[in-house]
């Protein structure tokens, strides 16, 4: 699995907001490595800057320089929706009898080939074939007709999937998240101004102070002056569907997402995974660096209780945590290795054993998720082959057995190992002494939310949006793209 996408935006008092919106990129880097851009806007014109590579390689010293005026939004990008080239890369950009817009999206829309269509026909021209330029051209016909909720509110209506904006029209910066908050959002106070982001950890990069997450469905919109921010909830609905992946996986441990801390969230999961299946081994290691904190809870948990559930002796420690595994952190990532014969050395070149923790002892390795099957395999044939007497493996998140439609670069059931084989039939494919995963039940549990109200279509094939072909968890419907008639093309 990749990362989605990170968006941010800034307002300032008369502060140029380049510089900060680019070390907020920095702090998002995680979400996303295909791309990175900025839009600015100095009350009089709309400047942008967007390459592909990473924050640092994107912006030199001179494109900072050029990136005038205090409101501005950013940008970093992994493809999952729409091609991998610079067409596709973000901040997207127009410019239109209204004023200028710059669009930053996190997420992915289900209609958007309906909306595109229709857009199309009315005479409007696209120049890539990812959701976001969608998004923009729908909200750019709407301000021909509607103030800047309103048309907002307009095209909401219209769209259907998951989103987090981070908008620019002119120097007036806005954030919106879907109605059902798929995608994560939230504001935070600055010295001089007001932040938007994706994580709260951008926020802390700037020294700012977390103000709380934006609401499903809600609109915020930054004062220009960055003295405020103006709220409006345009939809919604009776039940959210929050990504539980985020916590999981995909954010960074120090971020604060809809009110929970990303790593005590963790740790809280690695605990419930003792409860559930803990197993009495010599030593219990992370897969780094998603494991480290799963495996942290999960040796509290075990220090506390035997894996019967009985108090431990005061004299039994219990499961020792250890570091069996070093990171090579300047590797490139599995998934993209073109073969498998690639992708299986390129395992033995991510992470190197120590043996002293392995050799002769029983092991317990602790990762996030298990989902072509290749990684896990090797992982536990290298633990084997430095001495380990066994091998179990536990998995932080419930099996994924359905694709992610909404913005997780995740492989096609046919490629997902858990879709078609029971847990039995995978602790067998890799070799491991058993091998159990977290419930759902346990990832509402420490989320403290209802399962109605999380995205769990990746571990049950029940999806909270109307996707051709699946099934839905709740009552959903795709909205008439249709039904509304659009203002005439200028």
């Amino acid at each position: 699995m990749t990362e989605k996408c990170g968006v941010v935006g800034v307002s300032l008092d008369g502060r140029d907001a380049a510089r900060p919106l680019y070390y907020a990129l920095y702090a998002l880097q995680h979400r996303g490595q295909e791309s990175a851009g900025i839009v600015t806007h100095d009350g009089f014109q709309q400047h942008s800057h967007v390459e592909m590579g990473l924050v640092g390689d994107a912006f030199g010293e001179d494109d900072l320089e050029t990136l005038n005026g205090a409101a501005g939004i950013g940008h970093v990008r992994y493809p999952t929706a729409g091609s991998v080239d610079s067409s596709c890369a973000q901040p997207f950009s127009v410019s239109f009898k209204s004023g200028s817009l710059g669009l930053s999206h996190n997420g992915n829309l289900v209609n958007a080939d309906e909306i595109r269509e229709e857009l199309a026909a009315a005479g409007h021209a696209f120049t890539s074939d990812g959701d976001t330029e969608v998004i923009a051209h729908d909200l750019a016909r709407n301000l021909l007709e509607e103030d800047l909720v309103r048309a907002v509110k307009r095209t909401m209506g219209r769209i259907h999937g998951s989103y987090s904006l981070t908008i620019s029209h002119d120097d007036t910066v806005l954030g919106v998240r879907d109605p059902q908050g798929n995608r994560p959002l939230c504001i935070g106070e600055l010295e001089d101004g007001y932040i938007l982001a994706s994580e709260s950890a951008a926020i802390d990069t700037l020294d700012g102070e977390l103000v709380r997450d934006v609401r499903p469905g809600e609109l915020v919109v930054l004062q220009d002056d960055g003295q405020g921010f103006d709220t409006y909830q345009l939809v919604e609905q009776e039940h959210t569907a929050h990504c539980f992946f985020e916590h999981v996986y995909f954010a960074r441990p120090d971020s604060v997402i809809d009110d929970t801390l990303v790593y005590e969230a963790r740790r809280e999961l690695g605990r419930k995974l003792w409860e559930e299946s803990g197993v009495e081994t010599d030593v219990v290691m992370p897969v780094p660096d998603s494991g480290r904190a799963f495996a942290s809870g999960y040796a509290d948990a075990a220090s506390e209780t035997t894996a019967d559930g009985e108090p431990r002796d005061v004299e039994d420690e219990g499961v020792e945590f250890a570091e069996g595994l070093m990171k090579n952190r300047y590797v490139g990532r599995t998934f993209i290795m073109p073969t498998q014969d690639e992708r299986e050395r390129a395992v033995r070149l991510k992470l190197n054993p120590i043996k002293s923790t392995i050799e002769g002892k029983t092991v317990t390795v602790i990762d996030d998720s298990i989902v072509r099957g290749t990684t896990s395999t090797q992982l536990v044939q290298l633990l084997k082959d430095c001495g380990a007497e066994e091998v179990h493996v536990r998995i932080g998140a419930p099996a994924i057995v359905a694709p992610c439609y909404m913005g997780i670069d995740m492989a096609t059931r046919e490629e997902l190992i858990a879709a078609d084989k029971s847990v039995d039939e995978i602790r067998d494919e890799i070799s491991a002494d058993s091998l159990a995963y977290l419930s759902t039940d346990a990832v509402a549990d420490v989320l403290e939310k209802d399962r109605i109200d999380l995205c769990l279509g990746c571990v049950t094939g029940e999806y909270p949006y109307d996707i051709e072909g699946e099934e839905t968890d709740r009552d959903v419907n795709r909205p008439d793209v249709g039904g509304a008639e659009l203002p005439a093309d200028d």
